[in-house]
């Protein structure tokens, strides 16, 4: 029985990280690079019809040229409220409204823009690793419950806590080869 309970405990921990990581990975995926990406306005979130909602449920996405990206509402009356949310997100950009879609256009990135961008990216990846260190702690404060109320041997939660040990190590290794891909995307001219 406490086998199986060790074995639940670690498949937990196991997903739990991994949703971390994927966390990480969509955070970077907001950052810019060279070329504009839907995802950098796709949550933002628009006043319509008295209820905020994210921009991916109001409009396509398309990007025509290298840097730009053009918002094609599925609503033409949200236009406006589009852009006065492009507005508030404060991307430093200014949305161009033409009445039926809104352009946004990049202008290219410096290069101490870009190693502010690096900066971010690297405080992303601290955060991804701060909770894949809470999960890790959250797992073994309940490998420790499960010695105290006697459910299983000190030997195979000693066990367990290298495995969860592990599991981090590997799921830190992840974030840090996503952290060196997006640098590298970043500082590439």
């Amino acid at each position: 029985m406490s086998d199986e309970l060790i074995e639940l405990l670690l498949l937990e921990t196991r997903e739990k990280m991994a949703k971390a990581v994927t966390h990480t990975r969509h955070e970077f995926s907001t950052v810019r690079t060279g070329r504009p990406s839907p995802a950098l306005v796709e949550k933002i979130l628009v006043e319509y019809y008295g209820s905020e909602v994210p921009l991916q449920q109001l409009a396509s996405f398309s990007v025509p040229e290298a840097q730009q990206l053009v918002i094609s509402p599925f609503d033409k009356g949200a236009v406006e409220a589009i852009e006065k949310a492009i507005q508030i997100a404060d991307l430093g950009i200014s949305p161009a409204n033409d009445g039926s879609v809104i352009r946004l256009s990049f202008p290219p990135l410096t290069e101490e823009r870009r190693k502010q961008l690096v900066k971010v990216v690297r405080s992303m990846a601290e955060e991804g690793r701060v909770n894949l260190r809470n999960i890790r702690r959250s797992s073994r404060q309940d490998l420790d419950s499960l010695l105290k109320e006697g459910d299983a041997s000190s030997d195979s939660v000693k066990r367990a806590e290298e495995n969860v040990d592990q599991i981090t190590r590997e799921y830190e290794n992840e974030i840090n080869t996503a952290l060196d891909q997006k640098q590298e995307e970043l500082l590439e001219v």
